[in-house]
């Protein structure tokens, strides 16, 4: 349950911040920027690149969880959801579109304090940094703004919008996790998460005990 309730949150947090209109964050750059050219819904992009990444980590030798299969699909969903029903106001002056912004990074804060309690494993995207780390030896940190760099400025190019809002979710997106974890005082490294024959072997022993 803990795990849907996130990637609820996760999705009507990315909502929130593209309906801020100061510039969307790196990944929504690049995934605007294909809608731009294919024409797909949004959640279709968000779905479609994180499976493609998701095979790429697994050939890697990262391991997927359940959280990570249910992380590609379902936030793909909720934001199509999210976005047809347009319950959420496009901003249109900048000082209401960045106190919008900052909000919808504290809803993914608290978004991602859920999944990650879930301990299903984490997001495709995130395992992509794992593996660059891991492959190149680069710090964690360092692969990550490479990869935010890189699909920032892809999406630029295909038409996404990078703006101050862009500045501001990849600098402050990480000051929001760290005080809605310290406000819930949530221990992150104290997770162990589960790889997805993990949950299948639990799933596996629970139907044997029960039948």
């Amino acid at each position: 349950m803990y795990v849907i309730i996130g990637l609820f949150l996760y999705a009507l947090g990315i909502v929130t911040t593209i309906k801020a209109n100061v510039g969307f964050a790196p990944w929504d750059v690049f995934h605007y920027g294909i809608v731009n050219i294919t024409g797909l819904s949004f959640g279709t992009i968000s779905i479609l690149i994180g499976l493609i990444i998701l095979i790429f980590v697994a050939f890697s030798g990262e391991k997927p969880g359940l959280g990570t299969i249910l992380n590609m699909l379902l936030i793909g969903i909720f934001l199509d959801i999210l976005f047809k029903i347009d319950i959420i106001p496009k901003m249109t002056g900048f000082l209401s579109g960045i106190i919008m912004l900052i909000a919808g990074l504290f809803i993914i804060s608290l978004g991602t304090y859920f999944y990650i309690r879930s301990a299903f494993g984490i997001g495709p995207r995130d395992s992509l940094m794992v593996v660059l780390a891991r492959k190149t030896k680069i710090p964690v940190g360092i692969c990550r703004s490479i990869i935010e760099l890189t699909v920032t400025i892809a999406g630029w190019f295909l038409g996404g919008m990078v703006g101050a809002g862009t500045v501001i979710s990849v600098i402050g997106i990480g000051f929001c996790v760290q005080i809605t974890f310290r406000v819930l005082k949530f221990d992150v490294t104290s997770v162990k998460h589960e790889t997805l024959n993990d949950t299948v072997n639990v799933l596996k022993k629970h139907f044997i005990w029960n039948s």
